[in-house]
């Protein structure tokens, strides 16, 4: 199997860019890591680039996606003491690891990954957010998120004390020359449904072509909205 991928980050209509994200080339396949700095909190920016950086390291000395996480929460918890900004530093974090015919994936926040087979959506991580619990209590809909008030309301993100692990995990993904996946902050897909996802996929040849046509719908979407930082990683596996 031959897996390809492509990358993008923008500020979108912001002065900063407080995405980041990561390729990572680990001894027995590869990983790929977003990350969506909190700007409410101050320095989001150093604090997603610091947590790709982390999970980089993790990962390239064959740490567990759940390991992982989790040394990259201890270092931001202590660069936060060392330049004493213990109420900033805040990210959400997405993760996706494929080894042989596997893939996993992990995440804290509301950076999202999908998976698709045969440009078909199978499955995405659930936002650790407020929209999200909503529609777990059936108070919403799916489709409501990502337009509700509290949308930027999250439950759980990187740089917070945590008394147990914060991060969820979805594995034995199985990997077949027909997958798909999506990593992408909520700057991009709160402008971008999951049937246009399937739809730009399957005329898609490459990942450069799938994510280019995804963003022309995001930009056209979000224009006039002083649109957030939209970032994505688009991989195939053929």
């Amino acid at each position: 199997m031959n897996i390809t991928y492509s990358t993008l980050s923008d500020q979108g209509e912001r002065k900063v860019n407080e995405d980041c994200l990561g390729v990572v080339n680990m001894k027995e396949g590869i990983g790929f890591v977003l990350c969506d700095g909190l700007g409410g909190h101050g320095k989001g920016d150093v604090a997603s680039a610091f947590v790709v950086e982390k999970m980089q390291e993790a990962l390239e000395n064959s740490f567990s996606l759940e390991a992982g996480i989790l040394y990259a929460q201890q270092h931001l918890m202590e660069k936060q003491i060392q330049e004493h900004a213990q109420n900033s530093m805040k990210t959400t974090v997405a993760a996706l690891t494929i080894s042989d015919d596997k893939a996993r994936f992990a995440h804290v926040g509301d950076s999202r990954i999908y998976y698709f087979e045969n440009s078909k959506y199978i499955q995405r991580s659930q936002d650790h957010s407020m929209p999200q619990l909503l529609v777990k209590c059936g108070e919403i809909r799916e489709k409501d998120i990502r337009h509700h008030e509290d949308r930027s309301r999250l439950l759980r993100v990187m740089g917070t004390e945590w008394e147990n692990p914060k991060y969820e995990v979805v594995e034995n993904i199985p990997v077949t020359e027909h997958t798909s996946f999506l990593l992408c902050s909520d700057g991009f897909w709160e402008l971008i449904d999951e049937r246009h996802m399937c739809k730009t996929l399957k005329k898609a040849k490459t990942p450069e072509e799938w994510l280019q046509s995804m963003r022309q719908i995001v930009l056209k979407n979000g224009r006039g909205t002083n649109m957030d930082n939209y970032s994505a990683i688009a991989i195939f596996i053929r």
